[in-house]
This record gives structure tokens, sequence and C-alpha cells, in this order.
């Protein structure tokens, strides 16, 4: 399961992506855990200045502006497989 956080304070843009990662998913039949994260301390500390953010598994992939469709879809394809390592 991906973990995947929108960072951003609730605003509308910080909506869209939330709701556009969670359609994606979906689509792609991937199973993530969506968190929005609003606490501007906590945003701070991903490094991100410009929002909306998004996290998955711990790595900020996106900050500043709504992502393209066709990016989030990439996240979801690139979902790590169980690896027998």
């Amino acid at each position: 399961m991906k973990q995947i956080k929108v960072l951003g304070s609730g605003c509308r843009n910080c909506e869209i992506t939330a709701n556009a990662i969670a359609k994606a998913a979906e689509q792609a039949g991937v199973e993530i855990e969506l968190e929005k994260v609003t606490d501007i301390a906590a945003i701070m500390g991903y490094g991100v200045m410009s929002t909306p953010g998004v996290v998955i598994d711990g790595t900020v992939v996106h900050a500043g502006g709504v992502p393209g469709p066709d990016q989030i879809r990439g996240w979801m394809k690139a979902a790590p497989q169980e690896s027998a390592s």
C-alpha cells in the first residue's frame, strides 16, 4: 500500500490534487492511504514552500501547483512491487 500525503492549507488546489490522486489510484487498482496534511510546521518539515505538495512513501514528489493527470498516473504506475531482496 502506498502512503500518500497531500500537503497544503486545504485550499481548492489541494482538494483537487487529493481527489485526482484518489481517482487515479482507483483507476489503476493501486491501494493507497491518502492523508491531507494542513499543519504548516509539518509541511515545512518536508521542505515544501509552495503548495500543494505531494509526498509518496516519505519522498516529496511534487510541490507547487496542481500536478497533471499524466504525472499522477505515473506515480500510480511507479507503485513499488513486493521484491525478494
